[in-house]
């Protein structure tokens, strides 16, 4: 199955081949949450489906850059996505600021990128611990899909890198409030000569995605895909694609952030201006870092449409700043971005 590089086939296998598989997958995960018998921890995982499927529906167009083998790709998507939205809902509503439960939580987004690795009580450090296997149950769901691709060796480092820098910051950044910020910065300082110029915040924002993660998983279900095909993806999608991708998330959160009074990294701009050429150069970044990528038309797609799936929701309607700086980055994006734009602004108030 080709990959789509234009809007006509991209917006086509959307709807006729990804949302089909990735709802049938997301409607399997919320029936098995209903069983948890923990009623916080089902509350949790019920709720991480219920308000974040577009999580998912966005992750899983990296399915098909594995051709005939889409579904497999998806289902992987959806269930490690899940993980992380489920963890991502325990962490942030959680009942504990502990960093080692924490890191035990997230034990299992590592646990599900090794096949044949034997999990473990991801729950020892917390109050809540009977899940009725629901996390092992995802996490043995992505083992199992890896574990049937020939050539996973080839991108299992690269994998795992991604996974354990998205770890370190679920860990900094939900433990108590007043020790956020220096754990971040500190952290910063360890990585900051392997980077580009940024900030820290910025830098905790491109680790905060899974989109190079899907993209390498997908990719290997092509077997020629190389080690060094996988490593040039790796340092395509990070630091610029991801960081876009979760700095578009914290912008059109700030109102809600700022009401729950949780840490927003959109917030540590100077000002709306800042903010506003910061993400422009986001954007002109990821756009230049994937086009000598293989399917580059494809990845340069997706780079578009991350402005329109983010910039098309509720929130952005009703903060004036948000507004202003999404017309910016529209106009950036061109035509494709704004006909994504349309289409996720209708599909958001009808579905």
């Amino acid at each position: 199955m080709p990959v789509p590089t234009n809007l006509i086939s991209l917006t086509t296998k959307t709807f006729l081949k990804v949302q089909p598989i990735t709802h049938a997958c997301l409607r399997h995960w919320k029936a098995r949450a209903q069983t948890i018998p923990d009623p916080e921890l089902r509350r949790q995982a019920q709720a991480s489906i219920e308000t974040k499927t577009f999580h998912c529906e966005g992750g899983s167009l990296y399915g098909l850059l594995a051709g005939n083998e889409y579904k497999e790709a998806i289902k992987f998507i959806v269930a490690y996505q899940t993980i992380s939205d489920y963890l991502d809902n325990l962490c942030d509503r959680s009942t504990s600021q502990n960093p080692e439960d924490f890191r035990a939580l997230h034990e299992s987004m590592l646990h599900a990128l090794t096949p044949n690795e034997s999990v473990t009580d991801y729950y020892r450090f917390r109050r809540e611990r009977d899940d009725g296997g629901y996390l092992t149950e995802l996490v043995k769901t992505c083992q199992d899909i890896l574990g049937h691709l020939s050539d996973y060796r080839r991108g299992a480092a690269a994998l795992l890198e991604l996974a354990r820098l998205y770890i370190d910051l679920q860990v900094h950044k939900h433990v108590q409030k007043d020790d956020r910020v220096p754990r971040l910065q500190a952290w910063f300082a360890e990585h900051e000569k392997n980077l580009p110029q940024m900030a820290w915040y910025e830098f905790a924002a491109c680790t905060g995605s899974t989109l190079g993660i899907f993209c390498i998983v997908s990719q290997l279900f092509n077997r020629t895909t190389t080690e060094a095909l996988v490593v040039r993806i790796k340092n395509a999608y990070f630091p610029w694609v991801q960081g876009l991708h979760i700095l578009l998330d914290y912008l059109i959160d700030q109102e809600e952030d700022r009401a729950g009074l949780d840490l927003n990294f959109c917030s540590f701009y100077a000002s709306d201006e800042h903010l506003s050429r910061r993400l422009s150069h986001f954007y002109t970044e990821a756009q230049s870092s994937v086009a000598s990528l293989p399917n580059a038309k494809f990845h340069r797609l997706i780079t578009r449409g991350l402005l329109s799936i983010y910039l098309a929701d509720h929130k952005v309607s009703r903060q004036k700043d948000v507004r202003i700086i999404s017309k910016n980055l529209l106009s950036l994006g061109g035509r494709e971005a704004i006909f994504f734009y349309l289409h996720c602004w209708i599909y958001r108030r009808l579905a």
